[in-house]
């Protein structure tokens, strides 16, 4: 069956790094889409970051140029490298994958059918 697992995520100071990893099994995820949401308490879940196999990557603004998604497709793993993290990037991180996008909808949480547990990012100031 299909599942998303995620790991790597911890506390750290502002100004600190950390990189999530996703893996994926029971689907042929070479070929979907992949991505990271988050989801702070009290806060709708909005999408990070995400990947297709041919190397098109979207991110949203409030992480672009501190985070960059990768995927190994040997592996079967997602990865999210946060560097330079601020206190407003707590939240729980989310994997994500979807085999079909329509363009524009890159980071829309309703696109995605396959989600993982999650994994809790926290930065402290």
């Amino acid at each position: 069956q299909v599942q998303l697992v995620e790991s790597g995520g911890g506390s750290v100071q502002a100004g600190g790094s950390l990189k999530l990893s996703c893996v994926a099994s029971g689907f042929a995820s070479s070929t979907y889409w992949m991505a990271w949401f988050r989801q702070a308490p009290g806060n709708e879940r909005e999408g990070v970051a995400t990947i297709h196999s041919g190397g098109t990557t979207k991110y949203a603004d409030s992480v672009k140029g501190r985070f960059t998604i990768s995927k190994d497709n040997a592996k079967n793993t997602l990865y999210l490298q946060m560097n330079t993290l601020k206190p407003e990037d707590t939240a729980m991180y989310y994997c994500a994958a979807t085999q079909w996008l329509i363009a524009g909808t890159w980071l829309e949480r309703k696109q995605y059918n396959y989600w993982g547990q999650g994994t809790q990012v926290t930065v402290s100031s």
